[in-house]
């Protein structure tokens, strides 16, 4: 049964919602197929350019039907479909991209380069325009860069024909009313497809292991599909070894050996395709501890770690993936000033203390802990052993603090909880409640009905 305040929640997100979902019906604008935009991405640490490149037709389309407008101000970039006679906003979503990250590394200042990327939304019945906005750092607001319109009858349109074997890991129901997740192989050669067919069931098993999600086990769709590489393995440029793989994976992006990252989004959003989906996850075929994970873009982590790694390294990127859910820990990164104190951040689990008052479920929960709340024990943190022990326990969770160290900076950047799983997850094997609390919000919007608002 539905807990009561599930229930509340669902009735509360309908009502909130209905001024604008009265106006937008799914049925009324869309087919049920989907509309893909690719464009490349392009600039530098101080430029930024947007070059169309094609407009692709693919059969399937999985979202929720009401959840059509972006209410929430989440990510660096937004898009947003708008009626191109009336101007009406049809739909809209915010994301990331790998390309925003590099913009923030060393690199970025001294040369320029481009990445291809794409958008999906709901295939309309008559003539768009799509609008591409960027978040500016400094001030966190966004602005437009890019705009073009789209004559839905021109034969232009290319049309995605499916070819590639697939197959169902967890089904649970009707997509629109499901988190429709697609797995795609990497580094697999033909001889080891049931290999990544076990790495499916694994993953599937491994994030549903993990609160919140275990509570919405039946509101999840997994599906594979299958993509043989040429090459067992994948590519880490830090070793000179080089593989001829399906997606073009490789460990040491940004020049940081763990983060493997795949930069042609272009060639996942060809696989994905050949099934409705939402969230794109790459199981690669390493045993070398490392991936990544962009919020409402794609994640990817080795498939093969050895012990809990693998379980831990899949739910901590999906938390980056699914929910936009920021990086704890302090270090591992080249990216610089991408958290500045002027600016509150974007990321529910982390604060510059600019404007911590928007921050208001983590807020609710601070109870009596100062802000900041101080890192070493006190009263305020109620496991009375050290909170970096592998030993903690958590049926004696610590108090939901402002606990200095986050985002990769270790002064100015404050997170919720002295340790979580999108901090050192080596350490713990839990969400800190904050980022619970978003998980769960996350996926009510993916599943309720009528809910194109929080």
């Amino acid at each position: 049964m539905m807990s009561f305040t599930k229930h509340l929640f669902l009735c509360l997100s309908a009502m909130l919602c209905t001024s604008v979902s009265a106006q937008i019906r799914f049925e009324d604008y869309f087919l049920e197929k989907t509309m893909r935009l690719d464009y490349y991405h392009a600039g530098n640490a101080q430029e930024e350019y947007f070059f169309f490149d094609e407009v692709i037709e693919e059969p399937y389309w999985a979202g929720n039907k009401h959840y059509l407008i972006e209410q929430r101000n989440v990510g660096n970039l937004m898009f947003f479909v708008k009626d191109k006679t009336t101007g009406t906003l049809l739909y809209s979503r915010g994301y990331c991209t790998l390309f925003t990250e590099w913009q923030a590394t060393p690199e970025a200042q001294i040369t320029s380069k481009a990445m291809p990327e794409g958008i999906v939304f709901p295939f309309p019945k008559h003539d768009v325009t799509v609008e591409i906005h960027t978040r500016n750092v400094a001030t966190g607001k966004f602005q437009k860069k890019f705009s073009c319109d789209i004559d839905v009858n021109s034969y232009f349109i290319r049309k995605s024909r499916p070819h590639l074997p697939t197959m169902d890991i967890h089904y649970q129901g009707h997509p629109a009313q499901c988190v429709d997740i697609v797995l795609l192989s990497e580094g697999y050669t033909e001889e080891e497809r049931d290999k990544f067919v076990q790495a499916c069931h694994t993953f599937a098993s491994d994030i549903l292991s993990y609160e919140p999600y275990t509570e919405f086990k039946k509101h999840f769709n997994i599906r594979a599909v299958w993509l043989p590489s040429e090459e067992s393995g994948v590519s880490i440029p830090g070793e000179h070894l080089w593989k001829k793989t399906a997606l073009g994976a490789r460990y040491y992006t940004f020049n940081s050996e763990r983060y493997q990252m795949i930069e042609d989004y272009q060639l996942l959003l060809d696989a994905a395709a050949h099934v409705p989906y939402e969230i794109i996850y790459v199981l690669s075929n390493s045993q070398k501890y490392g991936g990544g994970g962009i919020y409402n873009f794609y994640g990817i982590s080795a498939a093969n770690i050895p012990g809990a790694a693998t379980r831990k390294t899949y739910s901590h990127e999906f938390g980056h993936l699914f929910v936009g859910l920021a990086d704890e820990y302090v270090g591992g990164t080249e990216m610089e000033g991408i958290y500045p104190p002027s600016t509150e951040p974007w990321e529910e689990n982390i604060t510059t203390l600019a404007d911590f008052s928007s921050k208001k479920d983590w807020k609710q929960m601070l109870g009596d802990a100062p802000v900041p709340t101080p890192t070493k024990k006190t009263q305020w943190q109620l496991d009375p052993k050290n909170p970096d022990s592998p030993d903690y326990n958590p049926q004696k969770p610590w108090q939901v603090g402002v606990y200095e160290g986050g985002g990769y900076l270790p002064k100015g950047v404050y997170r919720p909880y002295p340790n979580c799983m999108m901090n050192w997850f080596h350490r713990i094997d839990i969400y800190c409640p904050v980022c619970q609390h978003a998980i769960k919000r996350t996926v009510e919007l993916y599943i309720a009905p009528g809910n194109n608002a929080e």
